[in-house]
């Protein structure tokens, strides 16, 4: 059988560069090359290219996802989407890859656009009683009331962009002369800004994978940041951050997180391997986020997850994207 040519896309226009990069490399090497041949493909301001090695072998064709080596056309059949943030993770690049036909690894158009924007995420669990913490929106021109925001919410409280992820843009504010330059920070990296209430509690996180007909809900992992909450420095400094997984709580608690991460994957219609956040306070769990394109180097939350279950990353992989083709 003719092996499929397949693409691990990497990049993206957003901070989440860097992390899209590692996570990239990880997948790729991963890949079953006795089933599969992998191509690197780097997306990034309006530029497509093939790499090996880190050095630019190919430009892709955009019209068919295709390319040329050796004076061979090689036309992409399907693609590993491991970009964070856009164009990636909010529904664009999904909808090139629909609108030619090529089967892809993560979540729909509708469904990577709706869990992209925070606010709307969050608008639409709470309708299905999905507890969270309460927030305020705020966009880009619209004027800041400080005082309004911390009379609704307290003090501290946490500034974050509506759309984008790996925590950049976002602060812990604990007086209320901060919050304007918190504001400000988080709309550099988003037109739209989620004020939320802190939640004094431990984090979670909680991997979830539908293949064909069959649901993984993976083992849940305890996030113990070394700094005040889980910042960009914590997620991918080794030793910023002590990771556990499964989590120490009880088999109560995990079945019931375990549990509304599969909710949610469900109500938000998604696809492939999606990451749950949370906070546990008082023995409740409130929603943070879902992460459609969750990190996937080596010492991310997903793979540690597939490791603590029994599973292989190479056969997992291996499994969603026959089922993406219908092998």
């Amino acid at each position: 059988m003719t092996k499929k040519n397949i693409a691990i896309v990497a990049g993206g226009d957003s901070s989440e560069f860097v992390v899209s990069v590692r996570s990239s490399a990880n997948v790729y090497s991963a890949i079953d090359r006795h089933k599969f041949t992998p191509w690197l493909v780097s997306i990034r301001n309006g530029n497509w290219k093939v790499l090996e090695n880190d050095q630019e072998i190919a430009t892709i064709d955009k019209s068919d996802f295709s390319f040329v080596i050796d004076g061979q056309r090689i036309l992409l059949e399907y693609a590993y989407i491991m970009i964070h943030g856009t164009p990636g993770e909010d529904g664009n690049l999904q909808g090139y890859f629909e609108m030619l036909g090529i089967p892809y690894s993560s979540c729909g158009v509708q469904s990577s656009a709706l869990t992209f924007n925070k606010n709307f995420t969050n608008k639409y669990l709470q309708s299905y009683g999905i507890i969270m913490a309460r927030s305020i929106r705020l966009v880009l021109g619209e004027k800041l009331n400080t005082g309004e925001v911390v009379k609704e919410l307290g003090l501290p409280l946490f500034v974050k962009p509506s759309a984008g992820g790996s925590s950049f843009g976002v602060t812990k504010v604990k007086a209320v002369e901060e919050l304007s330059g918190a504001v400000e920070k988080a709309l550099n990296e988003s037109p739209e800004v989620l004020i939320e209430q802190f939640i004094d509690g431990k984090e979670f996180t909680c991997g979830v994978v539908k293949i064909g007909d069959k649901k993984i809900v993976l083992p849940v992992t305890e996030v113990i940041p070394k700094n005040e909450f889980f910042d960009f420095e914590a997620k991918y400094t080794p030793g910023m951050a002590e990771e556990i997984t499964p989590a120490r709580i009880s088999e109560a608690l995990t079945l019931q997180v375990q549990a509304i991460s599969s909710k949610i994957y469900d109500l938000c219609n998604c696809k492939g391997i999606v990451r749950v956040d949370y906070i546990l306070k008082d023995n409740t769990f409130y929603f943070l986020e879902v992460n459609t394109v969750p990190g996937m180097t080596a010492t991310s939350f997903i793979p540690q997850q597939i490791k603590a279950a029994g599973l292989n990353l190479t056969d997992l992989l291996t499994e969603i994207i026959q089922d993406n083709l219908k092998m």
